[in-house]
């Protein structure tokens, strides 16, 4: 066995990937004991109470030890894996090998950020490389390295660590677009910016696109309820099994105590309204065709949060939060829109920023990132931070409606039922009309029952005439 110093080993700490965050779970090791890393490659994904994130490594080297196994709760600040960086790899590595004693201080990511900051490690962001045994690069650079140490293709389209410093600067993008990129095989760094400040857009990443792809359809398939369904057989299988524990972490643990704490801190009220949403059935499919909206997530969901927008800028007073410790209410200026997503971690509430100052394209480029990004479980901590109302699409579930919990630190939140064909009196006479139940929880300390109401009326009457989008706004 090889001898090796303290001096060559670098031990990489589990950083805080959130905001004050104490703790998380390594869910997945990419690496093994043996295998060559290179700066900036992902090597596990680890779960906090807010989000699954990937971990890349700041160094070049071979893994001299996983101090942890998958599914294992480790402190921020405790070191998850040992790197030899000094000279050649050695001939063997031993699968446990003992601990150093003097870990040396981690460099930043990339020469530029800490580990500890929230930019390398959200998921999207840097390079990400899997183990050099998993799989063969494609491309021409696949002749740069053997066959046997052939790292995979990185998800922003970049070569080696050394090729991507000989290339320049990496490119600037946002996660969904590193992932678009990624999923047409395009490489970032021969694309072309339009974005402010040199950003790379979504239209630069098809422009970059030889031929039309088929492949973009491919991200959608964990959209489909398949891992949900999946979740339940456990308890069909009964094979002369009465229980079955599951330990509560992570997300759902995190999601738990939200919603006590919520539950029991602020004085809940929840009105209803049922309405005839027709008109904006009508609208929904009218949008779909117009050249505007083409290319974007076109649904009611998409009028309904342009509805509570409108709604909430004419009763401004509902956006606010309730500060205990200096007994203030926080009136917001901003609207930071949740939409509550089910995904196979935990419910999650990420929310679009300043969505009040988006237009309806915007707006639907917005929910169409947020709801495809959660849906594959990569929403960072940061998009769930600072929401100040929400909505929850109950409706997805065939259910007519429900009476919603506060997100935690929030002022009202709406929920919104199944729109189904209906008897409904129209014009005096019945007619079969789409028609769904609204709900609207808001905190009694911020929002009395008149404000609540107005607040709800308005929603309801939007969406049973759009054209007031237009004359209300």
């Amino acid at each position: 066995m090889t001898t090796m110093t303290d001096a060559s080993v670098r031990e990489f700490k589990m950083p805080d990937v959130g905001e004050g965050l104490t703790e998380a779970e390594i869910l997945k090791w990419y690496v093994q004991p043996g295998d060559t890393v290179t700066d900036g490659q992902v090597v596990c994904e680890v779960e906090t109470a807010k989000a699954a994130v990937e971990l890349p490594i700041p160094y070049d080297g071979v893994v001299r030890e996983l101090h942890f196994a998958e599914g294992t709760t480790v402190d921020v600040g405790t070191s998850i894996i040992a790197v030899e960086v000094a000279g050649a790899a050695p001939a063997e590595v031993p699968a446990q090998a003992a601990p150093v004693a003097e870990p040396v201080a981690e460099p930043g990511a990339d020469g530029e950020e800490k580990p500890q900051g929230r930019q390398p490690v959200l998921v999207g962001y840097g390079v990400s490389v899997s183990s050099t045994k998993r799989r063969p690069r494609k491309g021409p650079e696949a002749a740069a390295a053997p066959a046997a140490t052939a790292p995979r293709p990185e998800l922003n389209g970049h070569g080696t660590a050394a090729a991507a410093a000989a290339a320049g600067p990496r490119p600037l993008a946002k996660p969904p677009v590193r992932k678009l990129a990624k999923d047409l095989g395009v490489d970032l760094a021969a694309v072309v910016p339009s974005g402010p400040d040199g950003i790379i857009t979504r239209e630069d990443v098809h422009a970059a696109v030889p031929v039309a792809p088929a492949a973009p359809q491919a991200p959608e398939a964990p959209a489909a309820p398949a891992p949900v369904a999946a979740a339940p057989a456990p308890a069909v299988s009964y094979d002369g099994v009465r229980e079955t524990r599951v330990p509560v972490k992570g997300v759902r643990k995190a999601t738990a105590a939200a919603m006590v704490s919520s539950a029991f801190t602020a004085p809940h009220v929840t009105e209803f309204v049922t309405v005839d949403v027709t008109r904006t059935m009508k609208l929904v499919e009218e949008l779909k065709q117009d050249k505007e909206m083409q290319g974007l997530r076109v649904n009611p969901l998409l009028l309904i949060a342009k509805a509570l927008l409108v709604a909430i800028r004419r009763n401004p007073e509902v956006n606010a939060s309730w500060d205990e410790a200096a007994q203030e209410i926080v009136r917001k200026h901003y609207v930071n829109l949740g939409i509550a997503a089910a995904t196979p971690r935990g419910l999650i509430v990420p929310n679009i920023k300043d969505a009040h100052a988006k237009t309806l394209p915007q707006l639907a480029e917005a929910l169409g990132e947020l709801v495809s990004t959660a849906r594959e479980g990569r929403t960072s901590p940061a998009a769930m931070q600072g929401g100040t109302v929400t909505i929850t699409n109950v409706g997805v579930f065939g259910v007519d409606t429900g009476t919603p919990i506060l997100n935690p630190g929030e002022s009202a939140i709406l929920a919104v039922g199944a729109i189904k064909l209906q008897p409904w009196v129209h014009k005096g006479k019945v007619k079969p009309r789409q028609v769904t139940t609204l709900a609207l929880s808001f905190d009694h300390r911020l929002v009395d029952g008149e404000l609540g109401s107005k607040v709800l009326a308005d929603v309801a009457a939007i969406l049973e005439q759009p054209k007031r989008l237009i004359t209300w706004a």
